[in-house]
C-alpha cells in the first residue's frame, strides 16, 4: 500500500519534557523526530500532538515544539489526554475525523504503552497506521522491541522517518524534494 501525502496526518504522542529524557536513545529520538516534523511540514501534512497528564509530565519538549513552529511550548495547540490511547480522547478523535485522512503516521513515547494502544485503536477504527520506528522509543530498549512486535501483529506498517518522507514526496527534482533532501542529510 502506498502512503500518499494528501491522505496522511502525523500524530506526535507525548514528547513531554519530564518523560523524554528518560527514553532509550533520547538524543537520536529527538533529532530524527525533528527531521520528520520538518519534512511533513514541508509536504503540508496536518499534525496532531498529544500530552499525557501535562500537570505531572510537563509540556511538549521545547525542541519538538520549536520544530512544530512554537517557540514557547505553552503556545503549542496540544491535546490533553488521560487515557493511554490517544484515540480514547474525544478531542483527539474529533480532530482526527475532521481531517478526513486515512493514513495516520505515528511518532512518540512510550512505544509499548501509549503509542501501541493508540495504534491498536486506530487500526480497529479503520485507519492505516504507519509507525515511524526511529521516532518512537520507550525507557527500556526491551520494552520498545516488545511494542514493535505488537505493532507488526496488529498489522501496522513499520517505517523510518527518511523512508516515509521520500514516499510522501513521491518524485525527485521538485522544490519539496530538495527541501526534504536537505533535511535528511
Amino acid at each position: 500500500m502506498r502512503i500518499l501525502a494528501e491522505d496522511s496526518v502525523l500524530v506526535n504522542i507525548d514528547f513531554q519534557e519530564r518523560l523524554l529524557p528518560h527514553m532509550y536513545n533520547s538524543g537520536e529520538l529527538v533529532e530524527k523526530t525533528i527531521k520528520l516534523i520538518q519534512g511533513v511540514k514541508a509536504l503540508g501534512l496536518p499534525i496532531l500532538t498529544t500530552q499525557q497528564y501535562s500537570r505531572g509530565l510537563g509540556n511538549t519538549d521545547s525542541r519538538i515544539s520549536a520544530a512544530l513552529g512554537y517557540g514557547n511550548p505553552e503556545e503549542l495547540p496540544w491535546i490533553e489526554k488521560a487515557a493511554f490511547s490517544s484515540y480514547d480522547c474525544p478531542e483527539f478523535k474529533e480532530k482526527l475525523e475532521k481531517l478526513g485522512r486515512k493514513n495516520v503516521i505515528i511518532a512518540g513515547i512510550e512505544g509499548h504503552v501509549c503509542v501501541t494502544q493508540t495504534a491498536v485503536d486506530l487500526s480497529a477504527a479503520g485507519y492505516n497506521v504507519v509507525m515511524i520506528a526511529d521516532c518512537i522509543s520507550s525507557r527500556k530498549e526491551a520494552d520498545y522491541m516488545i511494542g514493535m512486535k505488537r505493532w507488526e501483529k496488529e498489522g501496522a506498517i513499520i517505517s523510518c522517518y527518511e523512508s516515509i518522507l521520500f514516499e510522501l514526496c513521491r518524485v525527485s527534482g521538485t522544490p519539496v524534494f530538495k527541501e526534504i533532501s536537505a533535511i535528511v542529510k
